[in-house]
């Protein structure tokens, strides 16, 4: 039996957390498993987690995730959804490299040879919306994802409702008809002012829009899906099948687990399976790092639903590194021409830099998310 025999997390910048699972007969295999913001609570949870792995067999991975979720009392939430993403990545990479095949052919195989990958823009200026949607058409994307707005008003004035549609507009206008635009609401907005400005931007076609309202309204969605015709996408914040039922019930078009929060890549691909039967597309949410993206295009590759993937390489906010300052071969990412190509290495296809991971651990950060208010004092959604 190959079991495992250490299990270690290492703190790295810009906000990652990251955990490597060492089994017995020698094998490495490694996993994202963080809560942006928390990443030092999770990381404490998986070490908990740990407690309970050693020793275990490393093949068992559906033992080991009903164990983990269900092995307690108290279950679900962000910090144990996203500790145990974190490990189930590492042993479905750990199961890849022992058979010598990526985690995709383990899933069922591959149904496509490519994956299109979109990049995040800003959204608070229209000149710098233009600026960045360039930048983003000659790196070679064909798909980019931009805010909506920053800080908005419980019910929004007219300068702010307008000032959205202006800035989409100049995005559309750079991308003209043949690439995709997506808009990212954030749970920034009410119910209310999604109504009032989905059917203002109808005629910009976005590919789609993003978290209208935050998760925990995700009753007022059906609201919302039925006052447009645009897509509506949401999933960042839910963490298993049971919370994607009711939005996928509401009439949602797209699905957007994390593969680092929502249960890795075994609660990821039964997500999927669900929204397959409801004809919703899927599009992983993916502003972390490299293993994260690996382990969103495993997925990706065996999901017949799979529409499109987040990534943030090169993204403004991955300040003191980058996805590629974390893996040996940079080019298993390349996307010169707006597509990834295949992963074909064993595992999740990707060699973590070891070395580099332990150092940038010797500094560990302290990210937070920023809070901010509205002009009255009180607590605005960031």
């Amino acid at each position: 039996m190959t079991t495992i025999e250490k299990v270690e997390t290492f703190l790295v910048p810009p906000r990652w957390l990251f955990v490597r699972v060492q089994t017995s007969d020698g094998l490495v295999g490694w996993g994202e498993p963080v809560v942006e913001g928390r990443a030092e609570t999770v990381r404490t949870a998986v070490e908990q987690l740990a407690e309970g792995l050693v020793g275990s067999d490393a093949t068992r991975i559906e033992d080991t995730w009903q164990v983990m979720t269900k092995g307690t009392f108290y279950r679900g939430g962000p910090v144990l959804s996203s500790a145990v993403a974190g490990i189930d990545q590492a042993l479905w990479d750990l199961a890849g490299k022992r058979l010598g095949v990526p985690v995709h052919t383990l899933l069922g195989g591959h149904v496509r040879d490519r994956i299109r990958v979109y990049a995040w823009v800003g959204g608070d200026d229209p000149a710098e919306v233009a600026e960045q949607v360039s930048a983003r058409i000659e790196s070679g994307l064909t798909a980019v994802k931009m805010n909506a707005s920053g800080r908005m008003s419980r019910l929004a004035t007219v300068r702010e409702l307008d000032g959205v549609v202006e800035r989409v507009a100049r995005a559309r206008e750079v991308l003209g008809d043949d690439r995709d635009i997506a808009l990212d609401m954030h749970g920034r907005f009410t119910a209310a002012n999604a109504r009032r400005l989905l059917p203002a931007l109808e005629p910009m076609r976005p590919f789609f829009v993003e978290e209208p309202v935050t998760p925990e309204n995700s009753h007022l969605l059906r609201g919302v899906v039925e006052s447009t015709s645009i897509p509506i996408a949401t999933g960042e914040r839910l963490y298993n099948r049971q919370d994607f039922l009711p939005v996928l019930q509401a009439g949602v078009a797209v699905v957007q687990p994390d593969l680092s929060h929502a249960g890795g890549i075994s609660e990821v691909r039964r997500i999927a399976s669900l929204a397959e039967t409801f004809d919703v597309a899927l599009a992983p949410h993916c502003p972390l790092g490299p293993i994260s993206l690996a382990a969103s295009l495993q997925v990706g590759f065996a999901s017949p639903n799979h529409l499109i993937q987040e990534q943030s390489i090169g993204i403004h906010y991955n300040t003191g590194a980058d996805v590629l300052d974390y893996v040996v071969d940079r080019s298993v990412f390349d996307f010169a021409d707006g597509w990834i190509h295949r992963l074909t290495g064993p595992g999740l296809g990707i060699e973590v830099d070891e070395d580099a991971v332990r150092e940038a651990d010797r500094s560990p950060h302290g990210w937070r998310s920023p809070v901010w208010r509205h002009p009255d004092g009180s607590f605005a959604e960031w």
